[in-house]
């Protein structure tokens, strides 16, 4: 894993809405709607942290249709694994871009 990837796998997960949706999701797939209420968030705001884990690499999505003919999107946790050592550390600090690439990436 690149430093620039590490950092946003660990910005990502910063967050502890994102850390409630990455649990509820390695339990079982689930749509925006059912998620939102267990988590007792708004669906925009899950909206929101869905995006940043989809593009950290840590969730997925697909889409199907019910069968009372509604499009639903649900998500997923995309297996992944990070392990932090001083030795991954290096490597990753090795391949860091720029510092303003960082920051595009984190937020």
């Amino acid at each position: 894993m690149t430093g620039d990837k590490l950092l946003q796998v660990l910005a990502t997960l910063a967050n502890p809405h994102r850390l409630r949706v990455v649990a509820a999701l390695a339990e079982e797939r689930n749509y925006v709607s059912q998620l939102a209420r267990e988590l007792d968030i708004s669906r925009a705001l899950l909206q929101v942290h869905l995006r940043k884990l989809v593009a950290a690499g840590l969730v997925s999505a697909t889409i199907e249709v019910s069968e009372d003919g509604k499009a639903m999107k649900f998500y997923e946790v995309t297996p992944f694994a990070v392990q932090l050592t001083p030795q991954t550390i290096m490597a990753a600090a090795r391949s860091l871009g720029s510092e303003t690439d960082l920051e595009l990436e984190v937020q």
